[in-house]
């Protein structure tokens, strides 16, 4: 299981003309073929009247699997220049397809590579790059007497606080990077002189991008 690796966080698009022809790339995140091919398919039925839908996607955790299509274009100049910016990119489980408007302009080997690699990084952008890093929800009950000392804890090492309920006693459910999850324990229990009640909640994926988190 990878803890965090770099991906892309929704569908996002970009057109560009270059020469005349029309390049729209597109980028969407797939967790299998099937997802990556369902995108491909829907991209080719919306532009069914495009001279070419080229396309690369990269899956799995040691990027087992990648697939390209030079749909009819000349061979090396359109699906491997793709899939070779998902690569350079370091990004994992992502599906790009180019579209192609031919304009009437041939651009010849060297001008189609640099067009679809353009295409693909738009459409990346677009998508928006991210970090997707796995957390653990921790629920952390406390009496009231320890609650201040526990949320100004979390608060001055910048974890996620997700909720808060007050009932009889708090209890704080904090998102923890998985793989601090056992670390991050033994300093609350040390903090409340195992004076809380700790329990593993769900396992969650959020999106990093800058100093934000996204879910």
């Amino acid at each position: 299981m990878l803890y965090n690796y770099k991906t892309v966080y929704e569908y996002g698009y970009k057109e560009v003309e270059i020469k005349r022809s029309r390049f729209i790339g597109h980028a969407k995140p797939v967790l299998n073929e099937d997802e990556a091919m369902e995108f491909i398919n829907t991209i080719k039925r919306t532009h069914r009247d495009a001279t070419h839908n080229v396309y690369a996607y990269i899956l799995g955790e040691g990027d087992e699997v990648q697939r390209y299509s030079d749909d009819g274009e000349p061979s090396g100049t359109a699906g491997v220049p793709v899939l070779n910016v998902i690569k350079n990119e370091g990004l994992k489980n992502t599906a790009v397809v180019v579209t192609r408007y031919f304009g009437g302009i041939l651009l010849g080997a060297g001008g189609l590579i640099r067009a679809y690699v353009k295409s693909a990084k738009l459409g990346l952008e677009a998508a928006t790059i991210v970090e997707k890093i796995l957390f653990k929800s921790v629920h952390i009950t406390v009496d009231y007497t320890l609650f201040g000392t526990v949320q100004n804890y979390l608060l001055k090492n910048n974890y996620l606080i997700k909720d808060i309920e007050y009932a009889d006693k708090v209890t704080l459910t904090v998102y923890v990077q998985y793989d601090k999850k056992d670390d991050f324990i033994e300093h609350i229990v040390n903090l409340t002189n195992a004076k809380s009640f700790i329990e593993d909640g769900r396992d969650v994926y959020l999106y990093k991008k800058g100093d934000r988190y996204l879910e």
